[in-house]
């Protein structure tokens, strides 16, 4: 089950629920494989609409990696997302509110 108050995110993967979570050295992973550069650009793509697919994907691979998930990133690609791309969006958005923000704050 999905915790808020330590960072989790859940999503359906091919018919499977997963638990997601940006740990410290999920975090440090996604900064390695980001084009851009920063976590604050990411957020700020995120904040702005600006995001890509690339960006849902690298943050849904980092959040798997710190979930202990072993969906390799190569799979995540071609992976049924229940509720399609806007929900993979919306998880990795979450992810990266629940890495910076407390629930309810």
């Amino acid at each position: 089950m999905a915790n808020p108050w330590r960072g989790d995110v859940a999503l359906m993967i091919n018919g499977q629920p997963q638990t997601m979570r940006l740990t410290l050295g999920a975090l440090a992973e996604l900064e390695d494989n980001l084009e851009a550069g920063s976590l604050v650009e990411l957020v700020q793509r995120f904040e702005s609409s600006q995001f890509t697919s690339r960006d849902v994907l690298a943050l849904l691979a980092a959040g798997l990696a710190g979930g202990r998930c072993d969906l390799p990133a190569d799979e995540l690609e071609h992976a049924q997302i229940e509720g399609g791309p806007m929900a993979a969006a919306r998880a990795a958005a979450e992810l990266l509110a629940r890495a910076f923000v407390v629930p309810g704050a």
